[in-house]
């Protein structure tokens, strides 16, 4: 009975917690393992997660001893839970309705946007250069983009990671123009993921 209790309780604990928003200074809307977001109020614990404090744009967690600042839009992974069988992240939109999350590409950390209308990942030649790319060898190509047309570079990605689903072997390209503009998680990504749009959330789920 001690050990089937041991085990509900650590199938409980969330592999990965995302702050969808916050309410005032009183609560925090979590979602766990890409699930249904919850309203958890400050001093409360659900399914592991305390929410020891709440400002404006972000919440103070502790999983299992550990304390975490999270930002909106944000996950942290728990090492110390078991190994979620579910490839999921869930993001919060932006002011302008916009979602961007943190992603990892060749294991460096970099902000994307969400575009649907991008047929590949997109990248800028800062960016790629940051990433290890070599982005000059790939073939250059015509490209038509909202400001107009550009010259870009095609590529692969070794790795892209978001939250806890990491795909590999991913369709780029690498832009010649505007260095420092935020990249974009086109449909070379977003093809191998479901989408889930519930009204200021989304949650990508694995799907190959």
């Amino acid at each position: 009975m001690a050990l089937c209790l041991a085990l509900a309780c650590a199938r409980a604990l969330a592999a990965e917690v995302a702050l969808i928003g916050v309410i005032g200074d009183k609560a925090a809307v979590l979602a766990l393992d890409g699930g249904e977001p919850k309203t958890v109020k400050v001093g409360q614990t659900w399914h592991g997660i305390a929410v020891l404090s709440v400002e404006k744009d972000r919440a103070t967690i502790e999983v299992e001893g550990r304390k975490r600042v999270l930002h909106i839009g944000q996950h942290y992974r728990n090492p110390g839970t078991l190994a979620s069988t579910r490839e999921a992240v869930t993001l919060a939109a932006d002011g302008r309705g916009h979602f961007f999350t943190e992603a990892t590409i060749n294991g460096v950390a970099m902000r994307l946007l969400v575009d649907t209308g991008a047929s590949v990942v997109v990248l800028s030649a800062d960016e790629a250069t940051r990433a290890g790319i070599e982005w000059k060898k790939g073939r250059r190509a015509g490209l038509q983009t909202a400001s107009g047309r550009t010259s870009g570079y095609v590529v692969k990605l070794d790795s892209l990671k978001v939250g806890a689903i990491a795909l590999s072997n991913i369709d780029g390209v690498v832009l010649e123009e505007g260095p420092g503009a935020v990249g974009l998680l086109g449909m070379s990504f977003l093809n191998r993921v479901e989408m889930k749009r519930d009204g200021e959330t989304m949650t990508l789920i694995r799907r190959f």
